[in-house]
């Protein structure tokens, strides 16, 4: 069986690899639009108001799953281009660890820093204590 990335032409690959991508994005931002009318719908605008604060944490944090998981898949496939299954294996367990380390440290920032960062990021108390409540 021959690996098809190293042989299939480029624009061939770009177009099936990109599709999927393209339709995960479009999904994504569905379920965002979607999740909005319902929270307005069922809690009102301070609903609105609060998830859309909590949103920028929320893509920080994907931000640095992203940059580990890229990274990682990088340094995956140059491994097993060079047919080094044991740096290859040793690459992907310290990727774990390092999502699983900022994990942790994301959970007890919020934890320990949740009052201070609603100050900083909401002005009306009503919106603070609805997202005290999450």
């Amino acid at each position: 069986m021959e690996n098809e990335l190293g042989t299939e032409k480029i624009g061939k690959l770009i177009r099936k690899f990109a599709i999927p991508c393209i339709f995960s994005l479009i999904i994504s931002a569905l379920y965002n639009i979607v999740d909005q009318i319902f929270i307005g719908q069922s809690v009102g605008p301070i609903g609105n108001t609060a998830t859309n604060i909590v949103f920028p944490i929320t893509v920080i944090a994907m931000a640095f799953s992203l940059m580990i998981g890229d990274g990682a898949a990088a340094f995956l496939s140059l491994s097993l281009g060079r047919k080094d299954t044991k740096n290859a294996s040793k690459g992907i367990a310290s990727s774990i660890v390092a999502i699983s380390v900022i994990s942790i440290i994301f959970v007890i920032i919020g934890f320990l820093c949740k009052d201070l960062l609603l100050k900083l990021l909401v002005l009306q108390r009503q919106v603070i204590n609805i997202l005290m409540i999450i």
